[in-house]
């Protein structure tokens, strides 16, 4: 058995179903259910007994050992996190309380659950820590890729959060010899996401015919990752992964967030015809302190750990846009008034 943080969350609730699907190991879905969390994403586990649903927070202690002890899980992946850059601009508490503070609560019980060798195998538990590239800073346009190596330089309340999330799963490591393993990822696209990033913002605003807001020039460019492909990532460094040690999981698409929407614009076209989505595209003022550009190399994730992308950029987004196409209803229940009134909030002083 396994106990996963966030699972109902985007990238949580696709390695829930994806763990499911291809394990015969149960799952512990812990879950505080904020905005990001659907639990309509795990509709097709209702009455599964491999999925076990808890709502509650990973800074509840308490809750979390009760867990730890009650269902002596092999291994945590924690993927509870507060994660939207512009949110983290307007608000940056709350990341502050989850990313950091949250985190250290988890670190606590686990580390007590794994230092009492009568509930779990020592040398066979794991922890394994989903982080993001972002708390490498930006990078110049024909610099090399961030590797496992570089230095940490967040630039937001967001990633310099996530930064010291990895800092603390490091010293737990190093201090007490819990066995971490750290995953830094970058920009994950497909099903389930909640519709406030790029991509799925992207999709709605068009087939709602709003404007499609482009921050600045949209030359900032970002690495896509099929979130799928992250999901078996995970996996692997579950499974192979040394601990101790970083993994950058990337998808080696380089692209600018314009041709990001321009493409969303040319397959929406052909897979929803009926409107020019191109001349919904709507330049407006940069956000503050944004980053111009990220890269994973993820060369160690292949050359130490055998994994690859299964998806190209060509094939993830087709998916992904079908997909919104296929769960309009989806996408209405999450577009509550709360999601309305903080889109207003953060768009409505950058328009032109």
């Amino acid at each position: 058995m396994i106990l996963v943080t966030g699972g109902a969350g985007f990238i949580g609730s696709n390695f829930v179903l994806d763990w499911v699907s291809q394990s015969d190991e149960a799952v512990i879905n812990l879950d505080k259910l904020t905005y990001a969390g659907n639990m309509h994403n795990l509709s097709s586990l209702i009455d599964n007994p491999k999925h076990i649903f808890v709502e509650g927070d990973i800074a509840d202690a308490t809750l979390v050992s009760q867990l730890l002890y009650r269902y002596q899980p092999r291994a945590v992946i924690h993927l509870a996190a507060e994660s939207h850059v512009d949110r983290s601009i307007h608000g940056p508490a709350d990341f502050i309380q989850t990313n950091i503070v949250g985190t250290f609560h988890l670190l606590e019980a686990v580390r007590c659950y794994w230092q009492d060798s009568s509930a779990v195998s020592r040398q066979d538990f794991r922890f394994l820590h989903v982080s993001t590239d972002e708390v490498y800073g930006s990078l110049l346009p024909h610099a090399p890729a961030f590797t496992e190596w570089h230095r940490y330089e967040p630039n937001s309340p967001y990633s310099a959060s996530k930064a010291a999330s990895d800092h603390l799963v490091r010293a737990y490591h190093h201090t007490y010899g819990l066995p971490v393993l750290t995953t830094n990822c970058s920009n994950n696209y497909g099903p389930y996401q909640f519709p406030e990033k790029l991509i799925p913002l992207m999709i709605v605003n068009a087939l709602a015919q709003k404007p499609l807001p482009v921050y600045g020039d949209g030359q900032q460019i970002r690495d896509w990752l099929y979130v799928t492909d992250h999901c078996r990532a995970i996996r692997r460094v579950l499974d192979a992964g040394v601990p101790g040690e970083t993994y950058n999981i990337g998808g080696w698409n380089e692209k600018t967030n314009l041709e990001i929407v321009q493409t969303v614009c040319t397959l929406l076209e052909e897979l929803y015809p009926g409107s020019n989505y191109q001349r919904l595209v709507t330049f407006v003022k940069d956000r503050p302190g944004h980053d111009r550009r990220y890269a994973i190399d993820a060369t160690r994730m292949e050359n130490e750990l055998g994994w690859r992308p299964v998806e190209t950029f060509a094939t993830g987004i087709k998916k992904t846009i079908q997909w919104y196409l296929n769960h309009q209803a989806w996408v209405n229940e999450v577009q509550t008034g709360t999601y309305r009134e903080w889109i207003e909030r953060n768009y409505a002083g950058r328009r032109p």
